[in-house]
């Protein structure tokens, strides 16, 4: 897709804050909403580019009325003084003739939204990790007199560290005396309290009850009390209306029970929850690996050792499925029994893109959503198909091969923990100092193949940080792939589609989850379209033709994997 011959009002250039002298260089477009748009800024320290921040930029044509303005210095007032580690950063603030600026610590992985989106729940483990984090900078909020009343899963940014950033502050108030109620009705549907709907007033309460629905959402995939229509979502949050799957464990049901407490004072205050037996009855990660933003982490390998270890095995007691063998995990992820399904879905979503095409299109801008970008795609791949397999490497520099007996082997980037899938889904983990004598003939073609893409491709976008947690990282693999005179099409087992195109060295990736297609140029360029706007809105004609392509390609990979079945 080439940028230039779409038009586009995205900003540009240099940004100067001419009261302190700073030159900020315009990177790439981050999202927007409401009124504001965000770009990753970069400043200039004279010929350097040095400290990556974000910049939320709001046009003054949207700032003509009183009440709009009053808004935006509220939220500069609030936010400004704050400082915690799971709050989102302001820097500082400033305008031009034409904006305002307002500039924010960047927050490299997008939100809890769009992990949530790609994997639908995660583990008791992870949403403890997640939780505890956001209790924390609700805590500090509180004890400063600030009720958030917006926290939503959109809401709560992740750094490249996958630490949890509080950020938003549109609709935060300062509660002014002990006991203040406020009557203003604000939020998001499927987070707003009942004593907000019921118009009785509200105060900290409403941010332990977003809580309880941040925590089931996490747990379960979708907000306790979410319908099909606005009005019936406001009586079952009236009602209390929600059910609590008897897969989620006792000690997490009975949080959300007393977070999602009809009667405001009945819940716990912020600094109680964290006492709460979730908490203090299950393994509470440290830290967390960018890979569980597509896939669950490894906690039944880290459980293993620390059983050995002498220690107390608690993952048992969260709910979790785990196989007899804890070092061994069946990946809930694309299988010979639901692969097809899984292309079906992709092939429906590519069919139903297709069929809203309109030649008209003329404005990139409806179209993006740099929030949807893919956390992993594929890199580099060298086809040794005629002896052994396929060879690539992930955007993170993780390595990969898919052994023509239908086998994977998988290191991280920095080679020492190796993740070897079978051919019935199962994955087992070893150190690559101590694979096992099996594995030798494997993982010495996985380092081939390392050396040979290292000194020979050159990678396709952008590298992801390495961060801590690493132990506990789990790669997709890739599930099948199929190559053409035109392009090769690569699937990820966590449902990502990737074509490259052999004449241009453009790239295509459709993730199902989030239903965004991500298209990297020859240069490198990347630009993220959301589905649901390329529909409304329409999208380039070249962008239609490798669609269809695709579309044609996933047909006969999925041709392939039935027959593979019988």
């Amino acid at each position: 897709m080439s940028s230039s011959k779409i038009s586009s009002n995205l900003l540009s250039g240099d940004v100067v804050d001419r009261e302190s002298r700073t030159v900020y260089k315009v990177g790439r477009f981050l999202g927007k909403g409401g009124f504001a748009r965000c770009y990753e800024l970069i400043k200039r320290e004279g010929p350097m580019l040095t400290d990556h921040v974000a910049g939320k930029v709001i046009s003054k044509n949207n700032l003509t009325k009183k009440n709009s303005r009053e808004k935006i210095s509220q939220e500069i007032d609030i936010h400004k003084k704050l400082n915690h580690p799971h709050v989102v950063k302001m820097m500082t603030h400033f305008e031009d003739p034409n904006n305002l600026f307002i500039i924010l610590e960047l927050c490299e992985s997008s939100s809890l939204m769009e992990l949530q989106k790609r994997r639908k729940f995660v583990s008791e483990e992870e949403a403890r990790y997640f939780l505890g984090q956001i209790v924390d900078g609700c805590a500090y909020l509180h004890q400063l007199s600030i009720i958030h009343r917006d926290l939503k899963l959109g809401n709560l940014f992740l750094n490249h560290r996958m630490q949890v950033k509080i950020g938003d502050f549109g609709l935060a108030t300062i509660v002014r005396f002990v006991g203040e109620r406020r009557k203003t009705l604000c939020g998001t549907p499927n987070y707003i309290a009942p004593e907000m709907l019921k118009k009785e007033g509200h105060s900290y309460e409403v941010d332990i009850w977003a809580l309880g629905c941040i925590l089931y959402t996490l747990l379960i995939g979708k907000p306790p009390f979410e319908t099909q229509s606005l009005q019936d979502t406001y009586t079952r949050i009236k009602k209390n209306q929600y059910t609590i799957p008897s897969r989620i464990s006792e000690y997490a049901a009975k949080l959300i029970k007393c977070l999602l407490d009809p009667v405001p004072s009945q819940r716990p205050t912020v600094f109680n929850i964290q006492k709460a037996d979730f908490f203090r009855r299950g393994y509470h990660p440290h830290s967390l690996p960018n890979s569980c933003l597509t896939t669950q982490p490894k906690f039944d390998f880290v459980n293993k050792r620390r059983s050995l270890a002498g220690e107390q095995d608690l993952c048992g007691m969260t709910g979790n499925v785990m196989s007899q063998d804890r070092s061994k995990f069946t990946a809930p992820l694309l299988v010979a029994s639901t692969a097809t399904s899984g292309m079906r879905d992709l092939f429906d979503l590519l069919s139903k893109l297709l069929d809203s095409y309109d030649a008209s299109f003329q404005n990139l801008d409806d179209i993006l959503e740099p929030s949807c970008r893919p956390v992993f795609w594929v890199s580099k791949w060298v086809d040794y198909s005629d002896r052994y397999g396929l060879g690539y490497q992930l955007s993170d520099e993780s390595i990969g091969v898919l052994f023509n007996d239908g086998t994977k082997l998988v290191s991280d980037a920095a080679f020492k923990q190796l993740q070897y899938v079978d051919k019935a889904g199962q994955e087992v983990y070893h150190r690559t100092e101590q694979q096992p004598e099996n594995l030798n003939k494997k993982y010495s073609l996985l380092r081939y193949f390392r050396s040979y893409m290292n000194e020979n491709l050159v990678k396709a976008g952008a590298n992801i940080t390495m961060t801590e947690g690493e132990e506990l990282q789990r790669l997709p693999v890739m599930y099948t792939w199929l190559r053409s005179r035109s392009a090769i099409m690569l699937l990820l087992n966590n449902g990502l589609l990737q074509a490259n195109f052999f004449e241009d060295h453009e790239k295509v990736i459709v993730c199902p989850h989030l239903e965004a297609v991500t298209c990297i140029t020859g240069k490198g360029e990347m630009f993220t379209l959301k589905i649901e706007k390329m529909m409304k809105h329409s999208y380039p004609s070249d962008l239609f033709k490798r669609l269809k392509y695709m579309r044609g390609q996933i047909q006969k990979m999925m041709e392939a994997n039935q027959t593979l079945q019988k």
